[in-house]
């Protein structure tokens, strides 16, 4: 049965010895039945009526606050979306480190975003570097220090 679907009809007929007051309703294995009922009964109904029309009138003005709105979404995602401002910095951020990345020497340069950027280990880059795996982890760690000394020197407030 659908939300808001009558199950009942009320009936109010004026006959000569009076008003005459009732509901007609199909039971459940179809049956239709028709009961007289009291005019208090009667009207009690009307007001059930006149009430829930009312709700699902109020519901649908108002429905629209009851929907989840982006801000909820944001609270209960997983990884909340970053504000404008901390995108900007972040922007700014990588900007600053691809330019102090830029300004190593080509092969600490070439070593450094193999490892980092490509995920290849010391091995592989001394393969294609034909060194040592020794010698690559010993150029990274240096061009690492110098980008984070470089990074500290611009970030600093």
């Amino acid at each position: 049965m659908a939300y808001g679907a009558k199950t009942y009809t009320l009936r109010e007929e004026s006959t000569e010895s009076g008003t005459r007051y009732s509901i007609s309703f199909k039971d459940g294995q179809g049956e239709s039945h028709e009961l007289e009922v009291s005019e208090q009964l009667f009207f009690e109904f009307r007001q059930m009526e006149r009430r829930n029309r009312n709700l699902q009138q109020w519901n649908q003005r108002h429905r629209e606050f009851n929907e989840v709105w982006d801000e909820t979404l944001y609270r209960r995602a997983l990884r909340v979306p970053k504000t404008l401002d901390e995108r900007m910095i972040e922007k700014e951020r990588n900007e600053l480190f691809y330019k102090v990345v830029a300004r190593l020497p080509e092969i600490q340069r070439r070593r450094f975003l193999l490892y980092y950027e490509y995920d290849f280990n010391f091995y592989q880059i001394g393969e294609m570097e034909h060194c040592t795996a020794s010698a690559v982890q010993k150029s990274v760690s240096v061009a690492r220090e110098k980008v984070k000394a470089e990074m500290r020197k611009y970030l600093k407030p």
